[in-house]
């Protein structure tokens, strides 16, 4: 059986598996995000995502972006450790790092079946709805009201409680 870290690849292989899922019938599915202190809204939104087709696959924002996206001191988890989190969920068929700030380039390479993105979003404010739209992807918000942040837990922890 392999492990799960055979699941993070990077984007030259998750696209060659993207064709063989393809060419198998699969229905592709990609969710994105930092996923810095993975915690129960990260793992209801996968859910959610993984439920929607047969091949889930997450794009995680690298060190650097998430850097940029979150500011100093972000990210807590290193991007390998953050991939091996992920990766190790059931329903996720694939991990692959991505460094730029929008996921718009990866979307366009493995033009997935559908895009999910997190209850934080609605159709209308997801940032890649219009490329989505464009290359006839779909787009779905799914997983729990957004009730769970990394931010507020790194402030809980910084107050002691």
């Amino acid at each position: 059986m392999a492990s799960f870290r055979d699941k993070i690849v990077d984007r030259a292989v998750l696209l060659d598996r993207a064709a063989s899922w393809r060419a198998a019938g699969d229905t592709i599915v990609l969710a994105n995000g930092c996923f810095d202190l993975l915690h129960v809204g990260h793992l209801r939104y996968l859910q959610a995502a993984a439920a929607l087709g047969t091949r889930l696959v997450v794009a995680i924002n690298s060190d650097a972006s998430t850097r940029q996206l979150k500011g100093p001191g972000r990210p807590v988890l290193a991007e390998r450790a953050r991939a091996e989190l992920v990766a190790a969920l059931r329903g996720v068929a694939a991990v692959t790092v991505f460094d730029e700030l929008s996921v718009e380039p990866l979307l366009a390479a493995l033009r997935p079946d559908l895009h999910a993105k997190g209850t934080d979003y609605t159709p209308d404010t997801v940032p890649e709805a219009a490329t989505a739209r464009a290359l006839g992807i779909g787009v779905r918000i799914v997983g729990d009201p957004k009730h769970h942040s990394t931010r507020d837990l790194l402030v809980r922890i910084a107050e002691g409680g």
